[in-house]
């Protein structure tokens, strides 16, 4: 399994955004992100550090692999 490193929130939101996710609303320390033709929206916490667990869930949630978010993570 490929490892995640420790990235911000809004590292995270950048990634999900060149997979065509936009950003729907942000509450409190939470952005919500929607993509069309999908059901889940994703909740990513806005802090400096997410925990690696975090990730790894929103990219299950958006039936991504991890070696496909890492590789837009670098770019």
């Amino acid at each position: 399994m490929a490892s995640l490193p420790v990235i911000s929130g809004g590292e995270v939101v950048k990634v999900f955004e060149r997979f065509s996710w936009t950003v729907a609303r942000q509450t409190s320390s939470h952005i919500i992100m929607t993509q069309e033709g999908q059901i889940a929206s994703l909740s990513i916490p806005n802090h400096k550090e997410v925990a690696r667990g975090t990730p790894r869930s929103l990219i299950r949630s958006a039936n991504l692999t991890v070696d496909e978010f890492t590789s837009r993570l670098k770019k």
